[in-house]
């Protein structure tokens, strides 16, 4: 049986983007995108689990490579699988602080939240109150060795909340100088390069 590399694109993204990281790895591994459908994290959970479960049974051993919401969306659905490793760029690993901080950008409160159930910021988001109420509900709580690249500029997630995160979880944490939430520079991406061939060996 050969491995699988599973590469988990982030919002707006595709599951073509997997064909970047096929340069990484040798014949033993075959690099799919998953193209996963779901949107709310209560159907994310459900698609994700079956999905893993189904390559669980065909693939020897697995890794995932998962990008900002989706990686959020890994952590929330796949803790306890049997996962050799995982490697997250720029993830969302705490949704709630996420929202809340939106929130706060935007002077919503919750009560307002709550009344409305769904507001529009100025930012080109929707927030969701029962969005909100899950990710609340739901806090991750992680188990399989982890590999994250941050970028310091990270416009979603704060430094504090990725190092608190990486502390109680024992995620190997790599922080980029200047680099931002989205990996697209020349010099972002060899960052980027290098940390997944390091990631890949330890």
């Amino acid at each position: 049986m050969k491995n699988a590399v599973i590469y988990i694109h982030g919002k707006n993204g595709s599951a073509d983007e997997a064909h970047y990281y096929k340069k990484f790895f040798n014949d033993d591994y075959e690099v799919v995108g998953f193209d996963y459908k779901s949107e709310l994290p209560w159907d994310v959970r459900e698609e994700f689990q079956k999905y893993i479960d189904d390559m669980i049974l065909k693939y020897n051993e697995i890794i995932l490579i998962g990008t900002s919401v989706g990686a959020y969306f890994a952590l929330l659905s796949l803790a306890g699988k049997t996962i050799k490793k995982a490697l997250f760029i720029s993830p969302v690993v705490d949704m709630e602080k996420l929202i809340t901080d939106m929130m706060e950008r935007s002077n919503i409160t919750e009560d307002e939240l709550k009344s409305k159930k769904e507001l529009d910021t100025e930012f080109g988001e929707t927030l969701s109150w029962e969005y909100l109420l899950y990710a609340r509900n739901h806090p991750i709580e992680w188990n399989i060795p982890t590999h994250i690249l941050y970028g310091e500029k990270d416009n979603l997630t704060a430094k504090e909340t990725l190092y608190d995160f990486a502390e109680r979880t024992g995620a190997i944490l790599s922080v980029m100088k200047n680099g931002e939430h989205w990996f697209h520079t020349n010099e972002q991406m060899r960052v980027l390069d290098n940390w997944i061939r390091d990631s890949i060996c330890r």
